[in-house]
C-alpha cells in the first residue's frame, strides 16, 4: 500500500490518493469521518476547529461500500477557502492580492525560513500552507481507511496521552487496548486516567492565557498483528525502524521509543529483556514487554507500543524575535491562528500513521488482491507460528 497527500492549509481542498488496498475491503466515509471528528477535538483546540468540520468524499475507489482494489481518492474541502479565495488562488492575480498575509517575518521553530531559502521564496506563506499541521487530517484519512483493514483482521490500534505540559499521567499497568480506547475516548484531554485531568486544564488554561503553547507525550498500542511482521534481514526492512519514521514524519513530533524506550539506558539487560515462555494454549509468549512488541526490528506477538513526543506549537500570540526578510531587521515573529496545544489530537495523528504502516507491511508480507485471500493468508501463517 502507497498514498500520497496534496493540498495546502487555506487552500480549496486536501486529497489523498491510496493504492494497494485489497478489494472487498467495507469502507464507507462514515468510517472516516469518525477519525477526521476525533483530530478536531481535545481539551484547548482554537477558532478553526469552528470554522472547519471535516467531512470526506470518496471519489475513486470504493463501490456500494466495498473497495475495488483500484486506487482510492479521498477529499476534504476546506471550508475556510471561501476568505482564501484571492490569496491562494492558483491563477495569477493583482499585486493587492499578492501582498494580503505575506510572510517575511518567519517563526522560530517553524519551516517558514528555511523552507523559503530551499525553494527560494520571497513570500514564506508558501511554505506554511504546505508545512502546516492541517496536512495530516488527510493522515487520519489514510490511517482510517487502514484502520478499517486491521479491524477485518482482528488487530486493534488507539491511541492516549502520557504526559500533558509536563504533567505525567499515571497509567494503569495491563489495560487491553479497547480499555485504553474507551478512557482516552471519555478524557477531553485523552488520559487513561483522570486523577489529572482538572490539572492538565488548568495548565492549557493558563498557556493560552499566557499566549504559550505546550507539548507532550502520546502512546499508540497496538494488539493482535501477526508475528514476525518486518525483518532483520536489512536496515530498511526493520518494521520498527518505519514506524519511527513515519511518526517523527508529524509536524512537531522529535521523538520516539518503543516499550520501555530511553528507560532502558538506566537499567542492565538482566531488567529490560522479556523472558520466553511456551504454553499449550497460547504459543510462545514473554513474561513481560519493555520491548514494546519487538525483537529484531519484527513484531513478536505482544503488544506493540510507542511513544511519541510532541514540542510546543511554534505559532506563539506572544511571539518571540525574528527577522524580516525584506530588510533584514529584527522584528517579532508573525502570528498566525493557532492553538496553546493540540496534544490530544497529536496522539490520534499518531495513532493513524501508526496504523497505516501497519496495514501497509501486512499487504507486503501477505500480499492478496482481494480481503477474502488476505484472510486466508494470514491464517495459515498464524498456523504455522502456533506450531512452531
Amino acid at each position: 500500500m502507497r498514498y500520497f497527500t496534496a493540498g495546502e492549509s487555506h487552500g480549496p481542498r486536501l486529497t489523498a490518493i491510496i493504492e494497494g488496498v485489497p478489494a472487498g475491503l467495507p469502507l464507507s466515509s462514515e468510517d472516516i469521518n469518525v477519525e477526521l471528528k476525533r483530530r478536531q477535538g481535545g481539551y484547548g483546540r482554537g477558532g478553526r476547529m469552528l470554522i472547519e468540520s471535516d467531512q470526506v468524499d470518496i471519489t475513486s475507489g470504493v463501490r456500494h461500500g466495498l473497495t475495488m482494489g483500484s486506487p482510492i481518492t479521498l477529499n476534504v474541502t476546506n471550508k475556510d477557502f471561501k476568505n482564501w479565495t484571492n490569496i491562494m488562488s492558483a491563477d495569477d492575480v493583482e499585486e493587492k492580492f499578492k501582498s494580503q498575509r505575506k510572510l517575511t517575518k518567519p517563526r522560530p521553530g517553524h519551516a517558514d525560513l528555511v523552507g523559503g531559502m530551499k525553494y527560494r521564496f520571497n513570500d514564506l506563506r508558501n511554505v506554511l500552507e504546505r508545512s502546516s499541521a492541517r496536512e495530516t487530517t488527510m493522515r487520519v484519512a489514510i490511517g482510517a481507511v487502514a484502520k478499517r483493514l486491521l479491524a477485518e483482521l482482528g488487530i486493534d490500534v488507539a491511541s492516549h496521552v502520557t504526559v500533558f505540559g509536563g504533567i505525567e499521567v499515571n497509567v494503569p499497568d495491563n489495560l487491553t487496548v479497547a480499555e485504553i480506547r474507551q478512557r482516552a475516548s471519555e478524557s477531553e484531554v485523552s488520559i487513561v486516567n483522570t486523577e489529572r485531568e482538572q490539572d492538565i486544564k488548568d495548565l492549557v488554561d493558563k498557556t493560552k492565557k499566557d499566549g504559550d503553547t505546550i507539548g507532550g507525550v502520546v502512546e499508540v498500542v497496538a494488539g493482535g498483528l501477526p508475528v514476525g511482521l518486518g525483518s532483520y534481514v536489512q536496515w530498511d526492512r526493520k518494521l520498527d525502524a518505519k514506524i519511527a519514521q513515519a511518526v517523527v514524519s508529524i509536524n512537531a513530533f522529535k521523538g520516539v521509543e518503543f516499550g520501555v524506550g530511553f528507560q532502558a539506558a538506566y537499567q542492565p539487560g538482566s531488567k529490560i529483556m522479556d523472558e520466553i515462555v511456551w504454553s499449550e494454549t497460547d504459543g510462545y509468549t514473554r513474561k513481560s514487554n519493555n520491548l514494546g512488541g519487538f525483537e529484531g526490528g519484527m513484531t513478536n506477538g505482544e503488544l506493540v507500543v510507542v511513544r511519541g513526543v510532541m514540542k510546543p506549537i511554534p505559532t506563539l500570540y506572544k511571539p518571540l524575535m525574528s527577522v524580516d526578510t525584506e530588510n533584514h531587521a529584527p522584528y517579532q515573529a508573525q502570528v498566525e491562528r493557532s492553538d496553546p496545544t493540540a496534544v490530544p489530537a497529536a496522539a490520534v495523528v499518531a495513532e493513524h500513521v501508526v496504523a497505516t504502516v501497519l496495514a501497509t507491511e501486512i499487504l507486503e508480507k501477505f500480499a492478496s488482491d482481494n480481503m477474502a485471500e488476505l484472510k486466508e493468508n494470514i491464517a495459515r501463517h498464524k498456523d504455522f507460528i502456533k506450531g512452531f
